[in-house]
């Protein structure tokens, strides 16, 4: 296919926008493809160790900065932005206050980002082959190696803060990010400048002390790697810090001040399900693999599967108060059929034990 003229991409361009935010997307920009010194920050992050378990992220190290690589032809990315904060959801902080709750991550309430947002943007790459003919693209959901923040950075949607997050000036940082790689030479976008200044609200807010300097996380010590990526045994030492977080960790975006510029998700897909926005631990404790199964199909949780779960909400029993409906929780799966899941029990066992009555 031979390429529209630039006039014509400018204007492709912005159909694109248009019809993106048809299809429930909030903001949509064009990066180049070079991000060097992301990539050299990647490279010193896993020198360091910060991956832990994550051993893909090593070995797809070098790709991650070099899109073209993953897709052959590449020379834009097209970084699209969807918001999910579920405004209608039970107030976070009251969650976490409240140690016989389950808090799990805002953005996993509903249904599995991966297939809303995949789907969205194929969509919207089949709508453009539709009105220009056939064009080399890929769509790329936070699975790919891609360095998804860096590039949405670069086509103006927002910057990288302290956490590690991406930041928009108009709507925080409760959104979704996806690309389209692509051959077609868009116009690309200005990148966001930085607006954290000074503020460093996120640093102390994080309960495992995880983010080590600003810009730097160490993921071992993160509760959102901890009851997601880890799949062995959570340190003890960290068991205490992780609190009623079951299903990743928000903290360091709460005290954001940026957040008050959040939009409500606009998805129907993103909605609370199965009350998971303030369910009780021994409620959750008491599911059945087929509950799990039953319930947690099509969630980004089901992903981690019913073993993790179980280990994730043991360690928050432990953590929380010492009631009748806890302990008996407990106790009743001590016998489990899960080597993991039965350590993580007599350390909540002990932990009420040691604690007296």
């Amino acid at each position: 296919m031979t390429p529209p003229a630039a006039t014509d991409l400018a204007a492709l361009k912005q159909e694109l926008r248009a019809q993106a935010r048809m299809l429930g997307f909030a903001a949509l920009g064009v990066a180049n493809i070079q991000v060097p010194r992301d990539q050299r920050h990647l490279i010193s992050w896993l020198d360091a160790g910060f991956h832990g378990e994550m051993r893909y992220m090593r070995a797809h190290g070098t790709m991650r900065g070099r899109p073209e690589e993953l897709a052959p032809g590449t020379v834009r990315v097209l970084s699209a932005r969807m918001d999910y904060w579920p405004g209608e959801s039970a107030d976070a902080r009251a969650v976490l206050d409240d140690a016989g709750l389950a808090y799990v991550s805002r953005y996993a309430l509903g249904r599995d980002y991966h297939k809303v947002l995949r789907q969205s943007l194929a969509r919207l790459a089949s709508q453009l082959a539709a009105r220009i003919g056939p064009f080399g693209y890929r769509v790329c959901v936070d699975s790919a190696p891609v360095l998804e923040r860096a590039h949405a950075r670069d086509a103006g949607l927002g910057w990288i803060g302290k956490h590690t997050n991406l930041i928009a000036s108009d709507a925080g940082s409760w959104f979704f990010l996806g690309e389209i790689l692509t051959d077609l030479p868009l116009p690309v976008d200005e990148a966001a400048s930085a607006h954290c200044g000074t503020c460093q609200a996120c640093i102390p807010a994080c309960p495992t002390a995880a983010i080590v300097a600003p810009y730097r996380l160490d993921a071992r010590r993160c509760i959102s790697y901890l009851t997601i990526e880890h799949h062995s045994a959570i340190p003890v030492e960290l068991r205490a810090a992780i609190g009623n977080r079951i299903y990743g960790c928000d903290d360091c975006q709460l005290v954001c001040p940026w957040n008050k510029f959040a939009k409500s998700a606009a998805h129907p897909d993103f909605k609370v399900r199965h009350g998971l926005d303030a369910a009780s631990l021994p409620e959750l404790f008491g599911w059945t693999a087929g509950q799990f199964q039953e319930r947690m199909r099509g969630s980004a949780i089901h992903r981690i599967g019913y073993q993790r779960w179980s280990r994730n909400i043991a360690v928050a029993l432990g953590n929380a108060p010492r009631t009748a409906a806890v302990m008996s929780a407990l106790r009743a799966r001590s016998e489990d059929g899960s080597e993991l899941v039965r350590e993580h029990v007599r350390w909540a066992l002990a932990r009420h034990e040691a604690a007296g009555p």
